[in-house]
């Protein structure tokens, strides 16, 4: 990897592979790789097999394509996203194929800044791995290397301005007794910037603003795009448009983003793909689709012209103490303010409802704002990243069932959720063509510890964000129990609940972390078991614990051939105190305790052959 003064940059891979087997073959069958041809260029110079008996065939160029990354190939605008693949054909096992790929950046949109982040290979796939780093002297980056991972060797190529620093490293793959450093999750083994945290959010920010038609006189602060913005007529018009007859800021800010989120389509390419380059707000209303960012130009435009406010803020490992990178960010987010209260948003999921973001978004932001800057000084900010549900978050499960003479059990499951996995199960079922719910059923179905064959897979539509998500299906089967047992014993037909598990341990002499149990969440399962005529069945004891950081009730009961079962829990804070693990491993004691209780059944000789229906 080579960086020059200008932040200009030339990336070559060497790869040498091989082919132990059919499947490695097959893997190796073609190869994609991405590059933005706005900035960049992309080319395989050596692609070669070596056939096990000697025999040498090199890739004809007719084998390789350049096309649009498939995430765009509807959306004309982003076009410049692209794919170089190569199809290999020939690999047999024992083969090994060579190729190289050479990628040139050039007038990159962040230059002369320039960043890199690279970790050694330690799947076990990747036997032996050198790094050449080289960057122009004049150039002093800060440079963070793991201590797991040190250089082969530094030091200095070339004279006056061709002259470079040098890094070298030549990795193998350890041991598999070897164990990992303990930051090997957390931070790359090589991570360079010539950026600064502060300087990175002021350059994101004026790439996330846009002005469609500049101010005339800013005075002292006329260098600063984003105070020199006015909204095109457009954007002022479609804003009026939403939140006719609204009164409510808060209102006002869910419309917009109801229509930014599900009338703008998502262009599901990673961020900075563009180098966070946006486009007007006006192209976007106009084309109706979006990257995140653009999304997040067009939804602050619109706020804007009806008088509120909104920002972003990227989301990604939040390790502010390494050197400053925009690949640390996965996802960008939205903060939105009605003037009183703000609200974490993510319009490009599309059918998040206003104020729920995903789950695993991390514990920190980054926030872009220079306001802070303009006016009194302060730089970026790193934030904890706290976003309250805007309702009780809610799961009712509700299971009817019908256990044939045969053995055979067939149940109507169905689900109504509100929170971070109503989230989940929206995001689901809207990537998901109709066709294939059933498949998607089956896994929920699966993670609730059911089993048998899904159908009849129904959905509320994922869009109809104000309201819960509800999901129903049918699930068959056969040979649930075998009646010649005697007696029978079966399980509630109860979705376990999930408690989080007790705390790990820690290290000697670190502080005990405290107990995480998550958001509050409010959750009650039901279910009815409708027994063949001529059987009998005895039900356990229910169980009732409270304690301040969640509740817990069960009730059993039979009546006549049909028995019911309900469990409730009530997760009521969102951590404990380290000290209180006692008291939390007895409460999860008595959960898992009761969880496991069975119902006994207990049947005449002579069954009917027909089973009753519910």
């Amino acid at each position: 990897m080579r960086f020059e003064a200008n932040g200009d940059s030339r990336k070559e891979i060497h790869a040498l592979v091989k082919i132990n087997d059919e499947a490695g073959a097959r893997q190796f069958a073609r190869l994609n790789f991405s590059y933005n041809r706005a900035f960049q260029s992309l080319e395989i110079p050596l692609a070669r097999i070596t056939h096990a008996n000697g025999g040498t065939l090199d890739v004809l160029p007719s084998a390789i394509t350049d096309s649009p990354d498939p995430a765009v190939v509807n959306f004309p605008a982003y076009q410049d996203i692209r794919v170089k693949s190569i199809r290999i054909l020939g690999l047999e096992p024992d083969d090994t194929f060579e190729y190289r790929v050479v990628t040139s950046t050039t007038h990159h949109p962040l230059a002369p800044d320039f960043w890199f982040e690279h970790t050694f290979d330690r799947s076990g796939t990747v036997s032996h791995e050198t790094l050449q780093l080289e960057f122009a002297s004049s150039r002093t980056p800060e440079v963070r290397i793991s201590p797991a991972t040190p250089t082969q060797s530094m030091g200095r190529s070339g004279e006056g301005d061709a002259s470079y620093t040098v890094y070298d490293w030549d990795w193998t793959q350890p041991s598999p007794a070897a164990k990992p450093p303990a930051d090997a999750s957390i931070a790359p083994d090589v991570a360079v910037s010539t950026v600064q945290w502060e300087a990175l959010a002021i350059r994101l920010d004026e790439r996330l603003s846009f002005a469609d038609e500049p101010l005339k006189s800013l005075g002292a602060y006329e260098s600063l795009p984003l105070l020199k913005t006015t909204i095109a007529p457009e954007i002022i018009s479609k804003a009026i448009q939403l939140t006719k007859g609204i009164e409510e800021s808060r209102a006002k800010l869910s419309a917009i983003y109801d229509f930014v989120s599900q009338k703008i389509k998502t262009v599901d390419v990673p961020l900075g793909s563009t180098g966070f380059v946006t486009r007007t707000p006006t192209a976007t209303l106009a084309s109706g689709y979006a990257t995140q960012e653009d999304k997040f130009v067009l939804f602050e435009q619109l706020v804007r012209a009806v008088k509120l406010g909104a920002g972003a803020a990227l989301i990604g490992s939040c390790d502010e103490k390494g050197p400053a990178s925009p690949v640390e960010f996965k996802r960008l987010l939205v903060h939105a303010s009605d003037g009183s209260e703000s609200y974490w948003i993510d319009p490009s999921l599309e059918v998040a409802p206003f104020g729920v973001i995903p789950p695993n978004s991390g514990n920190c932001a980054f926030i872009l704002n220079r306001y802070f800057i303009v006016m009194n000084s302060t730089p970026h900010e790193w934030t904890k990243l706290e976003a309250p549900l805007p309702f009780p978050s809610k799961q009712r499960v509700t299971i009817d069932a019908t256990l044939a003479a045969d053995g055979t059990l067939s149940a109507r499951a169905k689900y109504i959720m509100r929170g971070e996995n109503e989230l989940l199960l929206r995001v689901a079922f809207h990537q998901s063509p109709r066709e294939k719910w059933d498949g998607v059923a089956q896994l929920l179905a699966l993670s609730d510890g059911f089993r048998g064959k899904v159908t009849k897979t129904t959905a509320s539509d994922p869009y109809d964000t104000h309201d819960p998500f509800t999901v129903s299906y049918e699930i068959t089967q056969p040979k649930f129990l075998d009646w010649s047992k005697k007696p029978l014993r079966v399980p509630a037909l109860l979705p376990l609940l999930g408690l989080p598990d007790p705390p790990a341990k820690f290290a000697p002499g670190a502080p005990a972390p405290p107990i995480e149990l998550g958001t509050p969440l409010e959750v009650e399962v039901t279910a009815t078991l409708h027994l063949p005529e001529g059987t009998g069945a005895e039900v356990p004891a229910g169980t009732s614990v409270a304690r301040d950081f969640a509740t817990y009730e069960s009730h059993y009961s039979v009546n006549s051939a049909t028995l019911t079962a309900t469990r409730h829990i009530n997760f009521i804070l969102k951590e404990i105190p380290a000290d209180r693990t006692a008291e939390y491993n007895a409460f999860l004691h008595t959960v898992q305790n009761d969880e496991s209780q069975f119902f006994t059944l207990d049947r005449a000789d002579t069954p009917s052959a027909t089973s009753p229906k519910p």
